[in-house]
């Protein structure tokens, strides 16, 4: 029997991470894409040196890696710009996940790729669930600030460069609350994982 593909996503500081860790501490295969999309930039990299070219040498330091920070400031600013990003790493990292779970043991029940940016990159149909991780916006917005020390423009901004968290909702085959506490999200979090390992969708 096939692999359970699941995705797991969310939107900018829902505890996504949080989630993922839960998943990862129950022992869950998971594969993170973030990671991923570091990895298919390091240095010598192609997707690298395509960077380079579209965003010139600003966006690169001094011992020749990406500069995220400078990257951010320019996508989150610029659609297009966000956009062409996405085109130079989304492919290398989609393959990346493609190899991860071909190399999973035959037997294993489920397993999980973490995309924050699923529904915004349209992979949502590569998977036989999508787990999304929500909270309100208001909540949301206010995590966001906190978390990176960012004003309420850049970080509404930031936020409108994902699909809002309610319409995610109603693509997602599970949703975890996370506007409670740990515990309540814990619980969550077991519940589907004694689903899936039941082999069950609901």
């Amino acid at each position: 029997m096939a692999i359970r593909k699941i995705a797991l996503t969310g939107g900018i500081a829902t505890g996504k991470t949080y989630v993922a860790t839960r998943l990862r501490e129950a022992g869950v295969p998971i594969v993170d894409a973030d990671i991923l999309a570091r990895e298919v930039v390091a240095l010598g990299t192609p997707a690298l040196t395509a960077v380079r070219q579209r965003f010139g040498p600003d966006v690169i330091r001094r011992d020749g890696t990406m500069d995220r920070i400078r990257v951010g400031q320019i996508i989150f600013k610029d659609k297009r710009a966000r956009q062409d990003l996405e085109a130079i790493i989304h492919p290398a990292v989609q393959k990346a996940i493609d190899k991860y779970f071909a190399t999973l043991p035959k037997k294993t029940p489920f397993a999980v790729a973490d995309i924050p940016l699923l529904y915004e990159t349209g992979r949502e149909n590569q998977f036989s669930d999508v787990i999304l991780v929500a909270c309100p916006r208001a909540m949301q917005l206010s995590r966001v600030m906190e978390r990176n020390q960012l004003t309420k423009e850049d970080a509404e901004r930031r936020l409108a460069a994902q699909l809002p968290i309610e319409k995610k909702v109603d693509k997602a085959t599970f949703v975890v609350k996370t506007d409670g506490t740990f515990d309540e999200t814990n619980a969550q979090v077991d519940k589907l994982i004694a689903l899936f390992n039941e082999g069950k969708s609901r």
